[in-house]
């Protein structure tokens, strides 16, 4: 009975899941139809436009390269140089002249013919001396007093469209000048877009076609001869601009899109054919777009219900793995727990002999580190103290003595102090001028100060800045930062060191360089941590310092300065008898 209520209760959930199927099924035909109807008719209303824009565009080009050179004759039959030359029988300068002209006009060619009619002068050397007695354009105009346009149809194909006008002098009639206009670089620049372009006369003849084999034929026998749809690709071809293919494509049964607009120059007419050939394909692409949509919504939707029945299945699987799991890491746990139990009577032995020897040995490093200092000026005294003698300076000399024996004292101040370092009481403390502290750091550092060449600059207020403490300890901080400073600039450019004493509520002793900084701030006051080489340090010389601060009751902290290098700080509490002695 159960099994039964089961699946009855299945097949009620699995209703809502079919009924969203067949609703995004049915959406989808509903937006795929209404978007190709949509598409197609904007993609084909839009090459309509653009095909009558460039219509317009090629009229418009053709009517100017007429008129343009329709001026030209009147202007040359009035050149006083080429009536004189006809005059005068003398026609060495006028192809020349000629040639000056054609450029600046743009034209095919020009001609100058004498009265028979015979090529007296011409921009293209080759034709001089053609006869033209017979040819239209030199009997219009002979005949007329004004500028005769001629469509004369070339014995090699196409046609010669030429102005002529006839030059008059004193005598009479000189001859004709003939100014071909050039239309070869309007059906250059149709040719350079898909559209096959075609110019009929009054006479149905094509006269101008971006396809050569029309030229001469009627409309009809030349789309028997050649097709449009191969023109145009042939047109494509030619212009190799894959980006300027049509943006229409194959509809209604027709190939091709045909538009006709009258010329206003002698009953002409212009035709061109545009191809339906990529409509379909971007209305196909965006179709594509939206039926990947839905099949992915699909793809989603049955994803989402069997991972509904396969999330439980492997839900009753991971809670038994789970078991077993935990099972095992009991077992495991307790076999470990027994042995750690018999390994920890063993640590607990050996933990306090190694404590003992880590002190030893932090120890012994402290002690090395606090007398580096002292006896590297004590070797560089005793140098200079040498060179004086030999130089029998004895009384320089006895004042490096003095600074030595002033370093013994101090070696053997430091070993007392080393002593009472268990202790941390401040029974020996006494106030302290924290600027005469920094004046005696500096003295200590000068041997090595001197062997580098390092911008030391100091602020320091004009009176006492007094703290309550040790005025060794005190000195040692400051070495060690100053000798941290040194090293940090070993690689810097323009090394430089700034020293900056400032009392307030606090005392604040700042020590701050332009080297390459600080990696780890977190790990910097740790005992045995050092960035130097093996035998230039042992990591003690900031714990060290950072204890004695704390001892002074101070603080001693440590950043990265915000135009490189690194900033020292050592916080002091200010003697109160200081303070009230000022009051």
């Amino acid at each position: 009975m159960s099994v039964v209520t089961t699946d009855a209760k299945r097949g009620q959930n699995r209703w809502p899941f079919r009924l969203a199927v067949v609703f995004v099924c049915l959406l989808g035909v509903v937006t795929i139809s209404v978007t190709n109807n949509l598409l197609t008719q904007r993609f084909t209303e839009t090459t309509r436009n653009r095909a009558e824009l460039r219509m317009t565009l090629y009229v418009a080009n053709l009517m100017s390269e007429l008129q343009r050179n329709s001026i030209v004759p009147q202007l040359l039959a009035r050149d006083p140089e080429l009536i004189t030359a006809l005059e005068n029988n003398d026609f060495s300068l006028s192809t020349q002249r000629l040639l000056s002209f054609v450029d600046e006009i743009g034209a095919a060619s020009l001609m100058l013919l004498d009265k028979d009619g015979r090529t007296v002068a011409a921009t293209d050397r080759n034709r001089l001396g053609e006869a033209h007695r017979s040819a239209p354009y030199f009997v219009n105009a002979q005949r007329n007093n004004a500028t005769i346009f001629t469509l004369a149809e070339r014995d090699t194909g196409g046609f010669a469209f030429v102005y002529s006008r006839r030059i008059e002098g004193p005598t009479g009639n000189l001859g004709v000048i003939a100014v071909e206009v050039d239309m070869q670089k309007l059906e250059r620049g149709w040719a350079g877009v898909s559209d096959a372009v075609l110019v009929m006369d009054s006479e149905e003849r094509i006269i101008l076609a971006t396809e050569p084999r029309w030229r001469g034929q009627t409309e009809d026998d030349a789309l028997a001869l050649q097709s449009a749809p191969s023109a145009i690709e042939r047109a494509v071809r030619a212009t190799q601009d894959w980006a300027a293919l049509p943006v229409d494509a194959y509809l209604g049964g027709e190939a091709v899109l045909r538009r006709e607009v009258r010329v206003p120059f002698q009953g002409w007419r212009m035709v061109s054919y545009t191809t339906y050939s990529s409509v379909r394909e971007r209305v196909n692409g965006v179709l594509a777009l939206e039926v990947m949509g839905f099949a992915i919504l699909l793809a989603l939707m049955f994803w989402f219900s069997g991972r509904k029945t396969a999330s439980r299945l492997v839900f009753f699987q991971r809670e038994s793995q789970e078991l077993r799991a935990l099972n095992q890491r009991l077992q495991s746990e307790i076999a470990e727990r027994e042995k750690v139990e018999k390994t920890l009577e063993v640590a607990e032995q050996t933990l306090a002999q190694s404590s003992k020897l880590a002190a030893l040995g932090e120890m012994s490093a402290a002690v090395s580190h606090e007398l580096n200092q002292p006896l590297a000026a004590m070797k560089t005294y005793l140098a200079g103290a040498r060179l004086l003698l030999q130089r029998k300076r004895p009384d320089e000399a006895l004042s490096s003595f003095q600074r030595i024996d002033d370093l013994i004292e101090r070696m053997g101040a430091i070993t007392r102090q080393l002593k009472s370092y268990a202790r941390k009481g401040a029974d020996a403390f006494e106030a302290v001028d924290t600027r005469a502290a920094v004046s005696a750091a500096l003295s200590m550092m000068e041997p090595q100060l001197k062997t580098r060449d390092v911008d030391i600059t100091r602020t320091l207020p004009s009176g006492p800045v007094l703290i309550m403490g040790d005025r060794l300890r005190l000195e040692q901080v400051i070495i060690n930062l100053l000798r941290n400073a040194l090293d940090a600039t070993k690689t810097a450019k323009d090394p430089k060191i700034e020293i900056i004493l400032a009392a307030g509520k606090t005392v604040s002793l700042t020590v701050r360089d332009n080297g390459h900084g600080i990696d780890d701030l977190d790990e910097l006051f740790e005992p045995f941590y050092t960035t130097k080489q093996p035998g230039d340090g042992v990591g003690l010389g900031l714990a060290i310092s950072s204890g004695i601060v704390n001892d002074l009751g101070g603080r001693l902290t440590a950043r990265n300065a915000s135009g490189g290098g690194a900033v020292f700080e050592v916080q002091l509490p200010l003697y109160e008898a200081d303070i009230a002695a000022a009051e």
